[in-house]
């Protein structure tokens, strides 16, 4: 229930819906006015109306995709209608834009009757370069699809068919290879008949296989020649002459089983009846025809890869879809011929066996990512995607005649690794990490309703373990209210702890020389974020994330007071990542050292050059003032010009310069023109500004004005992993700060001795 609450808040919050159209050209002034409408308009019309090509040069119709659907089989909700079903194909776009780069409209069309959707899909033509199909009910997907292919002269896909098919192609040769089967030998159970059964059963033929090595089952049993009943010519393309009647005897010495049905129809003695070395696709999602676990234990010699992504070898659309219209509209195709679905089977299949970039086994926690029974395909977040497929299949339309235009596929490779720049999806590399090993992540706002939505949605995704701070009841009232089950999260009262007489005395020992009391140390110990900040410091919990209820002084100071900094550092900084469409953007520090000296902002710029190699990019440090390289003499720009000298002298291998102004640090042109000289040529992506002030001013005004998304306030400096939240944090703000506490508690699991908890000088704010 926790989750629809989430659900509708995210569509409904801010501008309804997840989708918007901006314009990619300036219209600021008169002239621009001029250009983009009337009387210049007229110019590209006429190009246009001269060469009908020419709309790809001067139009967006080359990078621009329809999404059509009359919501007659919407995911698993069934036939729900066009208006029901619009969210889902806002989301599809959304998918699109995010890995591929590609703009959307969904267009959802109030109609059953399959001519008038082929009739109305026709007349689109002019506005988009492709045509996706979506949740169109079988067998009229068919039909509508074959139809739109033979009349349109742009590429027309079917993705609840033709994405499935190739994405479980390639795992499909991918897993026989491991097994040392023959895909033209094997027996193949193909369970479900709708539309990505028999998409994967057509594209099976493509690929080699014969029509006797197929048995289709649906609803009804095993589909043959000769049934009467729920039968359509699409089945009967496919119906076998094979004796078995249903899906357990089908299965028996049956080489692979693929599943696009439903869950829980396969049992672990039905998958004990086949051939040795079974290759298992139980693809409905989000329940499995047999859950993963279960399929291993009863053989342990199957391949097994299903359609979530908390398990090995996931089948996710995502892999085909955007890439595949990327090549396709980058070529401007006429159409997605099988040719180019087969380059897409083959491109994914083969970027499996390559070895697998560091950025994305640290998503997986570090695990050894190679080619074998627990990897038969590439990961959804694996960037090598659109440079494999998306240069397969535009290389494919160019052999098989269907591109109308030609490239270098090389050059194009290069323009690929460019579209999406630096901001690809920083965040996901840290939460695949933390799903690796959960740890405990302590909330001592525990009665907060975004808190209590956050940890709940931290349990499903499998993040960290929530321990939530305060009074029991207080805390399973506000879950009912707030329609959150507190399942899987722990929750700790300060007053009824076993550990309070001891975190009391402990408080008093380190805050003795303060003015603590232990009288007074017995009334601060019952304050959550204290309690909290001794569960961290005692290893009682692994980190800790605290902050949208209160001003952010007020949150930190405890921490800064009873958890421990790292030995090598002396100051705690606050760090935020914004991200913007093709840059991202590291600044420090924004939330704690109010006036550093040269020795702390030297120290500030290490830590958040620290904190971008945590997120796997390469720290290149622009020291921030309002002079150019000595261009003022004053006390401010020697405070920075001697910050950046220290940091040359510890940190050896670190690219930074300064002093500069922001501008320089970040206008490649400004750079290259003005201070050739500089190690940066306007491409910093690590921003430190002289003091608190600036920091601040700076990250809010690019969040709010600027369009940028923000991951922080990052702390760091610390010898615990603590996070804190302001207070307009949203809950996806919370999840992100929660994996990446979880993210530095695994790389910091170590014990902790007595002889570490020695106190350290603490920041001015902390006193």
């Amino acid at each position: 229930m926790g989750l629809k609450t989430d659900a509708l808040e995210y569509h409904a919050e801010g501008r309804p819906g997840k989708i918007e159209v901006t314009s990619t050209k300036p219209c600021l002034s008169q002239r621009d006015l001029s250009l983009a409408y009337t009387p210049g308009v007229a110019e590209p019309c006429r190009e246009i109306a001269r060469d009908p090509a020419e709309v790809f040069k001067y139009t967006a119709k080359g990078n621009l995709v329809a999404v059509v659907s009359n919501g007659t089989a919407v995911l698993g909700l069934g036939n729900i209608g066009p208006l029901a079903g619009k969210p889902v194909m806002e989301g599809k776009g959304v998918l699109f834009k995010r890995f591929a780069d590609i703009d959307v409209f969904d267009l959802e069309v109030d109609t059953t009757d399959s001519e008038l959707l082929i009739q109305t899909v026709k007349l689109l033509e002019p506005t988009f370069g492709g045509i996706n199909l979506e949740d169109i009910a079988a067998p009229a997907c068919f039909h509508v699809e074959e139809q739109l292919i033979k009349t349109m002269n742009i590429p027309v896909f079917h993705d609840d068919q033709h994405g499935t098919a190739i994405i479980s192609s390639a795992a499909l040769l991918n897993g026989l290879e491991l097994v040392h089967k023959e895909l033209r030998e094997v027996s193949i159970v193909l369970c479900g008949a709708g539309a990505a059964g028999i998409a994967c059963a057509r594209l099976l033929k493509s690929l080699g296989v014969r029509t006797e090595q197929i048995v289709l089952c649906d609803t009804t049993g095993v589909v043959y020649k000769g049934r009467d009943r729920n039968m359509n010519p699409y089945k009967e393309e496919f119906a076998t002459t094979a004796k078995c009647r249903t899906l357990t005897d089908a299965l028996k010495g049956a080489d692979v089983f693929i599943g696009v049905s439903g869950p829980n129809l396969v049992s672990p003695e039905m998958l004990r009846g086949m051939a040795p070395s079974p290759i298992v696709l139980a693809m409905a999602n989000p329940d499995p025809e047999i859950t993963y676990p279960e399929a291993r234990k009863a053989r342990p010699d199957a391949i097994v890869a299903t359609g979530r992504s908390d398990f090995p070898n996931q089948v996710n659309n995502v892999l085909g879809f955007p890439f595949i219209f990327r090549g396709a509209l980058d070529v401007q195709a006429r159409a997605i011929n099988t040719e180019m679905k087969l380059a897409a089977v083959r491109a994914l299949a083969e970027l499996a066996k390559q070895s697998v970039p560091d950025s994305v086994a640290k998503a997986y926690g570090d695990v050894h990512l190679r080619f074998g029974p627990d990897y038969i395909i590439p990961k959804p977040f694996d960037r090598r995607v659109l440079l494999w497929e998306a240069s397969a299949v535009a290389e494919t339309a160019i052999k098989t005649g269907v591109a109308r235009r030609s490239i270098d596929i090389g050059e194009y490779r290069e323009e690929l690794e460019s579209r999406l720049g630096p901001a690809r999806e920083t965040m996901r590399v840290i939460v695949h990490k933390a799903r690796t090993d959960p740890k405990a992540i302590v909330f001592p706002e525990g009665t907060h309703p975004k808190i209590l939505r956050a940890s709940a949605e931290i349990v499903q995704e499998r993040i960290a373990r929530p321990v939530l701070l305060g009074n029991e009841v207080a805390i399973r009232a506000a879950a009912a209210a707030s329609d959150v089950t507190l399942d899987g999260i722990t929750v700790v009262d300060p007053a009824r702890s076993d550990d309070l007489e001891r975190y009391t005395r402990e408080l008093c020992v380190l805050r003795q020389r303060k003015g603590v009391t232990l009288a007074l140390a017995r009334r601060l110990v019952l304050d959550p974020n204290t309690f909290g900040a001794l569960m961290v410091r005692n290893g009682d919990a692994d980190g800790l994330v605290s902050g949208v209820s209160q001003h952010y002084p007020d949150t930190v100071r405890p921490m800064l007071q009873i958890v421990q900094r790292r030995p090598d550092v002396k100051h705690a900084v606050g760090v935020f990542l914004l991200t913007f469409k093709h840059r991202c953007f590291f600044l420090g520090d924004a939330t704690v050292n109010v006036e550093p000296d040269a020795e702390c902002l030297a120290e500030i710029a290490m830590l958040t050059a620290e904190t971008a190699r945590r997120f796997n990019m390469e720290p290149r440090v622009a020291m921030l003032s309002f002079s150019n390289f000595g261009s003022v003499n004053h006390r401010l720009v020697k405070l920075v010009q001697d910050a950046t000298r220290i940091v040359r002298q510890r940190a050896p291998g670190l690219i930074v310069d300064g002093e500069m102004q922001a501008d320089t640090a970040v206008v490649p042109d400004l750079a290259r023109t003005h201070f050739p000289f500089s190690a940066l040529q306007g491409d910093a992506n690590v921003l430190v500004f002289p003091d608190l002030t600036s920091s601040n001013i700076a990250y809010k005004l690019l969040y709010r004005l600027g369009g940028a998304e923000v991951v922080g306030p990052i702390l760091v400096g610390l010898d615990r992993p603590v996070h804190i939240l302001h207070q307009s944090s949203e809950v996806n703000d919370i999840l992100n700060l929660t994996a990446l506490a979880v993210a530095e508690a695994q790389d910091r699991s170590r014990p902790r001795r007595a002889a570490d908890r020695e106190r350290e000088p603490v920041p001015a704010l902390a006193r």
